[in-house]
């Protein structure tokens, strides 16, 4: 048996970060993530966001990639919300999403940070958060 715990934060955006993400769809969003999440052998640690973002801390599988499990996360979350009609006008993820590996020292650090998105986002926009993002993990821009 192999043993395997890497830690991930996954973030992703709504299409045109169209802010669908209401408080009250937020959390029957995030309820369902982590009901289906479970479900699908993802071991989900944290979920929280805005209304135009998710912020995921998740721990990869053995057997599972980055690319796997975010598209299991967002295509099976947009599919039901359309079909549960959550939402007044169809829904979707944007396609593209962040990822970065956390240390176990930095976990609870990112778990408090996921957590206190509303809070977080009363001072600070998701542009300057994805701008922040991309310039301390040195992410790499291809147009």
């Amino acid at each position: 048996m192999s043993y395997v715990k890497i830690m991930v934060h996954l973030v992703f955006a709504t299409k045109y970060r169209k802010a669908f993400l209401t408080s009250e769809v937020r959390a029957e969003v995030f309820e369902h993530i982590r009901i289906h999440s479970a479900s699908k052998g993802i071991f989900l640690k944290a979920i929280g966001g805005y209304v135009d973002h998710v912020h995921c801390l998740l721990s990869l599988g053995s057997m599972q990639t980055i690319a796997d499990v975010a598209q299991l996360i967002k295509g099976e979350s947009s599919f039901w919300i359309n079909k549960n009609r959550i939402c007044k006008s169809r829904f979707t993820w944007q396609n593209d999403y962040f990822a970065v590996s956390v240390s176990e020292s930095h976990v609870k650090r990112v778990m408090t940070y996921i957590e206190n998105q509303e809070r977080h986002h009363a001072k600070q926009t998701w542009e300057k958060e994805a701008n922040e993002f991309i310039n301390k993990y040195g992410f790499q821009l291809i147009k």
